[in-house]
């Protein structure tokens, strides 16, 4: 949400989206100090397990994102867990521009009741954006870091962590180059607009 209030761009193209879902505990926080009365976030890798855990035929899956070795260990995570779950396509996230036509095609061609994207932010947000309209059938989940996660190459963060908001942290140990840049600048980039917000309404 930080992003969506920070870059203009971003906010056009999440636009598109239709839902957004409170992944991260502390706007679990936040929104309970304006009287929403949530408990759980809903968290990516856990929304996508328990989704096609509980989804038997005729209902069907695809995946797009992570490396080919990701989504081929993904693919097989969810049919260990699922054995009734179809996966009618899987396919790698890294792919170049003059590849993603063939992609939307296939995937109006396989006509899957759910597509779950594994690109990270913003990427993902911007295949919706560019596809959406194209798509045919299916609803899109946009899941990120789910796609690692679920096919076991990275390890999520202990309960009393994520309950505790320090999903961040604990993937930061592991991601430090790559992670704790992002992590510091949204976080303080949260923390800031909290503070705005609360100044703005006192004044």
């Amino acid at each position: 949400m930080a992003l969506r209030r920070r870059d203009p761009y971003f906010c056009e193209v999440t636009g598109q989206i239709d839902f957004f879902v409170p992944d991260g505990m502390p706007l679990i926080w936040r929104m309970n100090t304006l009287g929403a009365g949530l408990g759980e976030r809903v968290y990516g890798p856990t929304f996508m397990r328990r989704c096609v855990e509980s989804s038997p035929a005729p209902w069907t899956h695809y995946l797009l994102g992570g490396s080919a070795e990701c989504v081929a260990a993904l693919r097989q995570r969810l049919a260990t867990l699922n054995p009734a779950a179809t996966i009618l396509g899987a396919r790698s996230g890294y792919f170049s521009p003059d590849e993603e036509a063939a992609i939307v095609a296939e995937i109006n061609r396989l006509s899957p009741d759910f597509i779950w994207l594994g690109l990270g932010t913003p990427k993902q947000q911007e295949w919706i954006y560019r596809h959406k309209a194209a798509i045919q059938r299916g609803v899109i989940f946009a899941v990120g870091f789910a796609f690692d996660v679920n096919a076991g190459l990275k390890r999520d963060a202990p309960r009393w962590m994520q309950r505790g908001g320090l999903t961040w942290l604990f993937r930061s140990l592991f991601e430090p180059r790559r992670l704790l840049p992002r992590y510091a600048r949204f976080n303080l980039l949260f923390l800031y607009y909290l503070a705005k917000d609360a100044l703005t309404a006192v004044l």
